[in-house]
């Protein structure tokens, strides 16, 4: 059984500041990429940033610059700090890992429940 459990969302006035994290627990080998996704309302699913396991990021263009993602592979842990947030990165965050439960096995991916980010005045 394994497990991703996000945290650090809320609100916040445009041109703030939040940090989000997703800690993986559980079954768990090892952790190939991680990443975060949003979804407003209305909206698919998007790609908000990917680290892979040697911490190669990738971003969507709508927040580069502003957001960063890392990872702390001892904690099994992906983090994003989200700065000079805007009305438009409104969305529920969900948190993703591809995860290893034992040596040769395949990478299964896992999802958070989701946080909430709300960017308002």
């Amino acid at each position: 059984q394994v497990q991703l459990v996000e945290s650090g969302g809320g609100l916040v006035q445009p041109g703030g500041s939040l940090r989000l994290s997703c800690a993986a627990s559980g079954s768990i080998f090892s952790i190939n990429d991680m990443g975060w996704h949003r979804q407003a309302p209305g909206k698919e699913r998007e790609l908000v940033a990917r680290i892979t396991s040697g911490a190669s990021p990738k971003y969507a263009d709508s927040v580069k610059g502003r957001f960063t993602i890392s990872r702390d592979n001892a904690a099994n842990t992906v983090y994003l700090q989200m700065n000079s947030l805007k009305p438009e990165d409104t969305a529920v965050y969900y948190c993703n890992a591809a995860i290893q439960y034992y040596s040769g096995s395949p990478y299964y991916r896992h999802w958070g429940q989701g946080t909430q980010v709300t960017v308002s005045s």
